[in-house]
């Protein structure tokens, strides 16, 4: 009898980069910084959550679009 192969669990998905890299690096260095390699993905971290938190106060409103007084 043939032995079934083991499933394998999927990596979990890493997210998508929400924020245009270029631009930002543009606007900081009209600050007078310099941009580290690892700002990106935080800024893209914090976008994220801003954008959770905004459809749960969407969805708890029973609404289904997202506005700007939602952010």
């Amino acid at each position: 009898m043939a032995k079934k192969a083991a499933k394998k669990k999927a990596a979990p998905k890493a997210r998508e980069v929400l924020v245009v890299g270029s631009k930002v690096k543009v606007y900081i260095k009209s600050k007078g910084c310099m941009t580290s390699g690892d700002v990106l993905p935080a800024l893209s971290d914090k976008v994220y959550d801003l954008l959770d938190a905004a459809i749960a106060r969407t969805t708890s409103n029973k609404r289904s679009t997202v506005r700007p007084q939602d952010l």
